[in-house]
């Protein structure tokens, strides 16, 4: 039985990240490393910083991601990706060119036997007014056919610009740090979640750029994956057991 891996969080092209290209490489490095022992990859959300696809024109860069996971498919790894708040506008290029299975919103999926409700996690249990304004706003089909209209040249440096800020916002450029059980929103929403639902086994969120792995019930774990800018973090479930690691160049990896 083949491995089951899940990552998020690379923001790939962002201009408040100076180590960028050696951000990429390590993450090739790591999808080479388990290209034979993977069944399948599911990466939620935010692999890019921002990520607009034009009709005839898509982002400039990634060939190192992008070409791996095309090896990836191409040796019949499913390579699942599950859009976040900053790779929404995403068409049908990987799908098309990278045999990528995409995923717009969060899903319920049986894997190896289990129950896992996976999403990126951007909105889920959120209070926050301006947050859900954006994201109605970015989510909007008339919103997005009008940003759509701009040159590709303005158009991708306002979007990495706009990240840009929203990183530099944060105290360091990074998130708070876990705020407990009553404060964090993707563990008040799978609590709620799993009063209806009571058969999820595994709650896998990105979003927070945080490692987390928290038991909700006798046989339901969440766990929240990190990131890939300083964590290099990752799930991997191998059937039986699922265990929160991170990747370190010239180890063999599980």
């Amino acid at each position: 039985m083949k491995n089951v891996y899940f990552l998020s969080d690379a923001h790939l092209g962002s201009l408040a990240i100076p180590h960028g290209r050696m951000q990429e490489r390590r993450l090739a490095n790591f999808l080479d490393s388990v290209k034979h022992k993977a069944a399948a990859i599911y990466l939620l959300g935010d692999m890019f910083d921002f990520w607009h696809e034009y009709r005839t024109v898509v982002p400039k860069g990634y060939t190192r991601f992008l070409g791996k996971i095309s090896e990836l498919t191409d040796l019949g790894v499913e390579v699942h990706y599950f859009t976040g708040n900053h790779d929404l506008w995403m068409g049908d290029y990987l799908e098309r060119e990278c045999g990528v299975t995409l995923h717009p919103r969060s899903s319920v999926m049986e894997i190896y036997g289990k129950t896992f409700y996976l999403a990126h996690g951007d909105g889920l249990g959120t209070t926050d007014r301006k947050f859900k304004a954006l994201r109605r706003l970015f989510h909007n089909p008339t919103c997005q056919r009008l940003f759509a209209a701009l040159h590709p040249r303005w158009g991708m440096a306002f979007g990495l610009e706009w990240a840009r800020r929203s990183r530099l916002k944060r105290e360091n450029g990074k998130e708070p740090a876990y705020m407990g059980e009553d404060k964090e929103e993707l563990v008040i929403f799978a609590k709620d979640y799993l009063r209806t639902h009571p058969d999820i086994n595994f709650f896998i969120f990105g979003h927070r750029h945080i490692e987390l792995d928290l038991m909700l019930a006798r046989q339901t774990r969440l766990v929240i994956l990190g990131d890939w800018i300083s964590q290099f973090s990752y799930a991997i479930y191998d059937g039986e057991h699922l265990f929160l690691e991170e990747f370190v160049e010239g180890e063999s990896q599980p």
